[in-house]
């Protein structure tokens, strides 16, 4: 899917666009399987009480108000959550109701560095450093192969010299 169009200024192309690793909904997922499994458990075991339909009731609420907060709303968020690198500048884009994001103009980035752990390694994602002129360097974890995003930050920062 392209980035939006009108957030680019004239001769600005998108290079890369990504949402963080999909590792990030390892846990909603294994939520939304516990809850279904204890749910249908739950349901099995009261099957016979007169009392039934209400239980299965309650169940069904309790069941979608965690799955909702707990795999949905992760979902989501890792849906609306977008790392850009365009001909100019680095964005990123954050939240749901509430957006933040972060502008870095490629004539400001100064080091760009990444790390990862071995289990990084094997998901080939990490964390991405990018360092600009005057601010603290900026930590981005959990990007989907960092080492081709290093390069590739590291070579439109060299094109935009």
């Amino acid at each position: 899917m392209a980035y939006p169009d009108d957030l680019l200024v004239d001769g600005e192309r998108v290079v890369l666009h990504q949402h963080p690793h999909v590792k990030m909904l390892i846990v909603p997922v294994l939520v939304l399987l516990f809850v279904v499994a204890a749910a249908v458990f739950l349901a099995a075991v009261v099957r016979e009480q007169p009392w039934a339909p209400w239980a299965w009731v309650a169940l069904a609420v309790v069941g979608v108000g965690l799955v909702g907060r707990f795999t949905v709303l992760p979902v989501v968020r890792w849906r609306s959550t977008h790392f850009v690198v365009t001909s100019r500048r680095v964005l990123v884009r954050e939240g749901v109701l509430s957006r933040q994001g972060i502008d870095i103009p490629m004539s400001r980035i100064n080091t760009v560095q990444f790390r990862h752990t071995m289990m990084e390694r094997f998901l080939c994602c990490g964390t991405l450093v990018i360092e600009s002129a005057s601010d603290d360097p900026l930590e981005f974890a959990d990007v989907p192969r960092v080492q081709r995003v290093h390069a590739l930050l590291y070579q439109e920062v060299a094109d935009e010299s």
